[in-house]
C-alpha cells in the first residue's frame, strides 16, 4: 500500500487539506440531507444554494492561496485564516 502512495508528497499539512476538504464535503451532504437549502440572493451577484457557495469558497481559498504565495514573504497560515474567514461569510451572506 505504501508504494501506491509514494507518488505524493503526503506531509501534515496535505494530509490535513485533503481530509478537511473531504469532511466538509460530507457535512455539506449531511446538512442538505437534514435542511434541504433553497436558492438565496446575498452580495454574490447570482442566486446560490449552500453548495454554491460552498463551491465558491473553495475556489477564493485556491486564489486567495496563489496570490499569498505570489505577494508576500508571510507564513502561509495567514492565507489559511485569510480563507478560511472569507469561506464563513460567503456561506452565511453570499
Amino acid at each position: 500500500m505504501a508504494e501506491i502512495l509514494q507518488w505524493m508528497a503526503w506531509t501534515l499539512p496535505t494530509a490535513a487539506f485533503f481530509i478537511g476538504i473531504a469532511a466538509l464535503l460530507v457535512l455539506m451532504t449531511v446538512w442538505q440531507f437534514v435542511s434541504p437549502s433553497v436558492e438565496r440572493k446575498g452580495f454574490l451577484p447570482i442566486a446560490t444554494t449552500r453548495g454554491d457557495r460552498l463551491f465558491i469558497g473553495l475556489l477564493s481559498a485556491a486564489y486567495i492561496h496563489l496570490a499569498w504565495l505570489a505577494l508576500t514573504d508571510l507564513h502561509l497560515w495567514w492565507a489559511f485564516g485569510l480563507s478560511v474567514l472569507f469561506l464563513l461569510v460567503l456561506l452565511r451572506w453570499g
